[in-house]
């Protein structure tokens, strides 16, 4: 009985001497603290899908209209109905290098809504969507029509078509997509 009190005595001595912190490989997933690190992992893990083409100077469709209006309607994910979805040109003057972006317009609770998200262009005139991309989405009070703002082919701002007293549109801006969802 000795022995056996005195192993298990030696064995539990010996296993609280062994280290047990975690040492190795660090987990993959987001970091939760850090934003930035966060919003760098999205970037090295993006998806791009190319949407498009320009052929002399027309868009031709890849992936079909009503299924982009359908990844529209789940990005809202508040009600908007996306009726119109398309590839809009952006280019401030004739010397700046073109920037295209998906467009969705819609309604919800029968006020003007829109998102737009920036394409990446190639040398052979195909357009992709990259999931790091930001989205713009644009949503109006009071306004029967709201456009977006460019300064340099970008979107800074909005604007109210008929700005009547208390009309605006209102401009958020988020960091990234999952238009497309992963498989």
């Amino acid at each position: 009985m000795r022995t056996v009190l005195a192993a298990c005595l030696g064995l539990a001595g010996a296993l609280t001497a062994c280290e047990t912190s975690k040492h190795g490989f660090p987990e993959r997933g987001m970091p939760a603290d850090d934003p930035d690190a966060a919003a760098a992992q999205r970037r090295r893990e993006a998806v791009n899908r190319q949407i498009a083409t320009i052929n002399e100077g027309k868009v031709e469709y890849i992936v079909p209209r009503n299924q982009m209006a359908t990844a529209f309607i789940r990005l809202f994910n508040d009600g908007t109905v996306i009726d119109k979805t398309s590839v809009q040109k952006v280019q401030e003057s004739k010397n700046d290098k073109p920037v295209y972006y998906l467009v969705g317009v819609g309604l919800r609770n029968g006020m003007y809504r829109a998102m737009a998200i920036p394409l990446q262009s190639s040398s052979d005139n195909s357009l992709y969507l990259s999931s790091s991309a930001e989205r713009y989405i644009l949503t109006s009070v009071g306004c029967s029509f709201c456009s977006f703002s460019f300064e340099k082919n970008r979107i800074v701002g909005t604007t109210c078509e008929e700005n009547t007293g208390g009309s605006r549109c209102d401009l958020i801006v988020k960091e990234y997509n999952n238009f497309f969802v992963r498989q």
